[in-house]
């Protein structure tokens, strides 16, 4: 994977990480929030996946590089799921 490729795979991974914090300073306290989870793993499927999708079409990823990273963004949503549960 190319350095600049792999720099920009990190903004988005931390991009990703931001919108969990934002949701999870939005929880209520009654842990009522599975809304927020479907919430993030919506804007994930929304943003990123295209995002990844369009690396893999032009070669910049493997797909085991493109699954591992979309495997990642998966595990912040279980983990909020997790938090907020």
């Amino acid at each position: 994977m190319e350095e600049q490729i792999s720099r920009e795979l990190e903004a988005i991974k931390k991009m990703v990480q931001t919108w969990k914090g934002s949701y999870l300073r939005e929880a209520p306290e009654n842990g009522k929030a599975e809304y927020l989870v479907e919430d993030l793993s919506q804007e994930i499927r929304t943003f990123v996946h295209p995002y990844v999708r369009r690396f893999l079409e032009l070669g910049y990823l493997s797909e085991s590089e493109a699954r591992e990273f979309l495997d990642g963004c998966d595990g912040e949503v279980e983990d909020l799921r997790r938090i907020v549960g």
